[in-house]
């Protein structure tokens, strides 16, 4: 398996629940694998390093800036 995206309730974890899903989701990025995660939690979001970030604009569309 070389890539992988998470769609998954992260909002319900507590702080150490959190803690350990990120540490598992990083340590399976090892070995040139990609994991996406699709997340609205702040914390979850600070820790990851690289990023593509969508907004929705005020007129309909969308925004993706790319964050390395």
């Amino acid at each position: 398996l070389d890539t992988l995206f998470v769609d998954e309730g992260f909002g319900s974890l507590d702080p150490e629940s959190l803690e350990q899903a990120y540490r598992t989701l990083a340590d399976l990025t090892e070995g040139n694998r990609l994991v996406g995660i699709i997340s609205h939690v702040a914390d979850l979001k600070e820790k990851i390093d690289r990023q593509i970030q969508i907004t929705k604009s005020h007129t309909g569309g969308s925004k993706a800036v790319i964050r390395i």
